[in-house]
This record gives structure tokens, C-alpha cells and sequence, in this order.
């Protein structure tokens, strides 16, 4: 081989080595996904998570159960990667799921009130009270994302609008209960754990934003604390 042939041979074989390492996926050509076979700084958490077995080295399996995960909450890139953000998600509902029945169980939301709507943005958790007694919930939620936070502090619900239509964000938002401004509780097709956030809303799924607005009256209470991850 001659001189210039062999630097060649040599830049070809480098630029494979930082060619990101990822593999197709068998699937229809408008569905293709790579898949991320580095493994990821929270790969031990995420397999654990998934009931996956847990050594800390990325898998094909694990990349796909990680990939269908990502799909179904809208986490993007969806590659499969066990990433911050991934994981992220992942520990907010390990936090939801450890909350059971008694979300309040630090007494963080005031007890004194009577009905009361709690906002826990640490776990994205919302729940309705009445004194001390538990009436609905927890539930998970959907807050502002960085930049568009939900507001912490008492507020008190001022209008509802049962088929509110967003100005704003040109997008429908049913079972609308406003207490800060243009934030409300209001239900929306989207996961309860899609990232970022909303615009500064309480995102709830259809049957939890209905409930509330079945619970809850103009005038009533509502009591926002904490800090979402990621803001």
C-alpha cells in the first residue's frame, strides 16, 4: 500500500471509532428508530425501573424497553438512552407511588381551610382535602415547564370554564378552574409525564380535571408548593 493509501486506510478506521454508536431498529421505514447502545448515567436506576436485569451495561433489550418507554410518554430524542431526563421521569413516579393515600403527610398543605386543592411540584402530585380529610386523589400532574413555572403559593379559584378555549396557545382546555392569573387546573391528551411542562398550567388527565371540577367552587382554595424537578 502507498503512502497516501495507507493514511487513508488509517482516517477511515478513526472515523468509525467516533461514529455514535447506535443500531437500526427492524421497523417500517416511517416508524425507524436508532437505538442508543451507549450506556447511560442512570443505566443501573433505569433497569431497576423497568424490572430489567440490573448490571449497568446497555443492552439491546434494554435500549428497546427503554425506547417504549420514551415513546409512550413523548421523551425525545427516543433513543433509548438511560439519560437524565429519562430517569428524571422515572423518580417522579417512584415519588408518586410512595405517596399512597397519604400525600400530605408532612402537613406541607394547610389543614385549617377546609376544602382545598394541594399542588405538590416536587412530585407532581395534586390531591383535594377537606381539613385533614383526604376527598380526592393524589393525582398526578402536569406543571410548568422551566421558564413558564406554575407559581407556588395560596391562591383561590376566580372562574371556570367548563369548554375554555386557549387564546393564547390556540388549544382546547375543558374543565377549566383558574386561580392565578391565566394558570388553571385543566385536563389534557397528554402524558401526565411528558416533558418539559406546560405553559403554566396543572395539566390533569380527563377523569381527575372533571372530578375537580365537580369537587370544586369558585372561591375554594388552592395551595401550591414545592419545585418541579428540572426548573
Amino acid at each position: 500500500m502507498d503512502r497516501i493509501g495507507k493514511r487513508a486506510g488509517i482516517a477511515v478506521g478513526l472515523t468509525s471509532l467516533v461514529v455514535p454508536m447506535t443500531i437500526a431498529l427492524g421497523a417500517a421505514p416511517a416508524q425507524a428508530a436508532s437505538c442508543n447502545v451507549t450506556t447511560g448515567p442512570y443505566q443501573k436506576q433505569v433497569e431497576k425501573f423497568l424490572g430489567r436485569a440490573v448490571d449497568g451495561r446497555q443492552s439491546l433489550g434494554d435500549c428497546q424497553a427503554i425506547q417504549s418507554f420514551q415513546r409512550k410518554h413523548g421523551i425525545t430524542p427516543t433513543m433509548g438512552y438511560a439519560g437524565t431526563i429519562t430517569w428524571r421521569t422515572m423518580n417522579t413516579m417512584l415519588q408518586q407511588k410512595a405517596a399512597g393515600t397519604n400525600p400530605n403527610r408532612s402537613g406541607a398543605c394547610p389543614t385549617n381551610r377546609g376544602r382545598i386543592a394541594c399542588v405538590d411540584l416536587t412530585r407532581q402530585l395534586s390531591w383535594i382535602q377537606d381539613g385533614a380529610r383526604l376527598k380526592y386523589g393524589p393525582v398526578p400532574v402536569r406543571t410548568g415547564k422551566d421558564g413558564t413555572e406554575t407559581r407556588p403559593g395560596s391562591k383561590k379559584i376566580y372562574w371556570r370554564n367548563i369548554n375554555h378555549w386557549s387564546t393564547l396557545y390556540h388549544v382546547s382546555m375543558p374543565y377549566s378552574q383558574f386561580f392565578d392569573g391565566g394558570q388553571a387546573f385543566h385536563s389534557t391528551t397528554k402524558s401526565m409525564w411528558n416533558p418539559p411542562g406546560s405553559g403554566g398550567c396543572v395539566n390533569m388527565r380527563s377523569a381527575d380535571a372533571k372530578a375537580y371540577w365537580n369537587l370544586l367552587r369558585n372561591g375554594d382554595d388552592v395551595y401550591i408548593y414545592g419545585r418541579k424537578p428540572g426548573t
